[in-house]
């Protein structure tokens, strides 16, 4: 499987390794092994962190794949109330033991939150200014939750957020301002992004250090490159989603020496930089098939195939909603019917 994301890719910019859980997987540092030993330039790992809370040794062994590696952190909240309507369990002392953990080993981290209205939208900008309370945190990455087949009496009109809701949200923490989080080119419907430098718990707006006139009226918050040609494909470049890797820095460097009035700090780590993503998955209820072409992400399967996120948790994930409506359709094509 990783073969083919280095035969697609080349040097893929971010592989991140998920299950399930894929800590608990009897290969997990085999497998973290084979992947670093490939032309893959930033590896993360998605997990639940129960593990690192408990285990020093593992994330000592997790410390010794630095640099160019980070955990994906589950953090949906920061109350027990919450975690258990969301994930059946009491976990806040779980999530503070681990960031404790990845902070004394120096281990990148991204909290990610999966957001369900009337749960945890509240909590949002308290989340946002929680992570700044930690040096290891590089950002965090909030996902709209969506109905694919496993989510218990989920109701669309009283659990259902849109990411403009969710944008709103956090620009009530203070750290970034509504033009500050824009889309990002690959897939400017589903995905916005806002990326800081940030010096201890303050966040200074990459944004707020663009031209104005990059800015179409038109179309707010949209990004116009055509006035800027120097600026277009460094901008490109930062916000690609491989903006969790680890050449980040290296990106703000070269975007900030393009900008006259910007002051550029003698040293960009990636330890200086923050972001804020929200990722909006498709389900049942928003499904387009055009959105789906302008995929950022992907899946990997054990016969090669490479699936885009949102179609593999409808139609490919064991157990989804969408799998007997795919096989039907398969069925149907092998004879040349069609569904009604």
């Amino acid at each position: 499987m990783l073969d083919v994301i280095v035969a697609a890719e080349g040097e893929p910019d971010l592989v991140q390794i998920s299950g399930g859980e894929p800590t608990i997987h009897p290969q997990f540092f085999e497998i973290l092994e084979a992947a670093r030993a490939r032309p893959i330039r930033h590896l993360m790992v998605n997990t639940n962190g129960v593990r690192i809370a408990q285990e020093p040794e593992f994330v000592a062994r997790l410390a010794t794949f630095r640099p160019r590696f980070e955990i994906y952190l589950q953090f949906d909240a920061l109350d027990d109330e919450a975690l258990m309507e969301l994930r059946g369990a009491r976990l806040s002392g779980i999530r503070r033991r681990a960031l404790e953990a990845l902070e004394a080993a120096g281990i990148s981290t991204t909290l990610v939150v999966t957001v369900k209205k009337g749960v945890n939208d509240e909590q949002i900008p308290d989340i946002v200014r929680h992570a700044l309370e930690w040096r290891c945190v590089r950002g965090v990455t909030f996902q709209p939750v969506q109905d694919a087949g496993r989510n218990d009496d989920f109701d669309a009109k009283r659990h259902r957020i849109t990411l403009t809701e969710i944008r709103r949200r956090i620009a009530e923490s203070g750290v970034f301002a509504l033009e500050d989080m824009i889309p990002l080119p690959c897939n400017p419907d589903q995905i916005c992004i806002g990326y800081g430098l940030r010096n201890g718990r303050e966040v200074a707006p990459v944004t707020a250090m663009l031209p104005r006139e990059l800015f179409v009226a038109a179309a707010p918050n949209t990004v116009s490159f055509e006035a800027y040609p120097e600026l277009k494909e460094r901008i490109f470049q930062l916000l690609s989603l491989s903006t969790a890797q680890a050449d980040t820095s290296e990106k703000l460097a070269s975007l900030l020496c393009c900008l006259p009035e910007a002051a550029v700090p003698q040293e960009i780590g990636y330890e200086q930089t923050f972001r804020v993503v929200i990722s909006q998955f498709l389900d049942r209820f928003n499904f387009d098939l055009g959105t789906v072409k302008r995929s950022c992400v992907h899946f990997v399967q054990p016969d090669g195939a490479i699936v885009p996120f949102d179609t593999f948790n409808l139609f490919y994930r064991p157990g989804a909603a969408g799998a007997s409506v795919l096989a039907e359709a398969k069925i149907a094509g092998r004879h040349g019917e069609r569904l009604a």
